[in-house]
């Protein structure tokens, strides 16, 4: 899944939040949620697979917000772009009332 992708998940999941809850602030908080987990769980394997020897055993707590796991660009797009793209449609819609 591509960064487009990403976004277009994540406005999918806030729409339908949205609709069953009559707030858009929730349906950003869990797709941004969704991708946000998803980045660090993937940050965790190549933590472990670049300084863990393979083994989740030897990362520390802190090994997922390592900088050197996050080492291209579209690691970081794939949560900045939902996080942005679902608060910037929760923040118009909640102006229009």
């Amino acid at each position: 899944m591509g960064l487009f992708e990403h976004l277009v998940f994540a406005v999918i999941v806030q729409f339908i939040v949205a609709r069953l809850t009559k707030s858009w602030w929730l349906g950003a908080a869990l797709a941004s949620a969704y991708f946000v987990g998803r980045e660090i769980a993937q940050a965790e394997y190549r933590w472990i697979e670049m300084f863990g020897d393979g083994r989740r055993a030897n990362m520390p707590w802190w090994g997922p917000f390592d900088l050197r796991v996050w080492t291209t660009l579209d690691q970081w797009l794939d949560w900045i772009g939902p996080v942005a793209a679902t608060v910037a449609i929760a923040l118009a819609k909640g102006r229009k009332g």
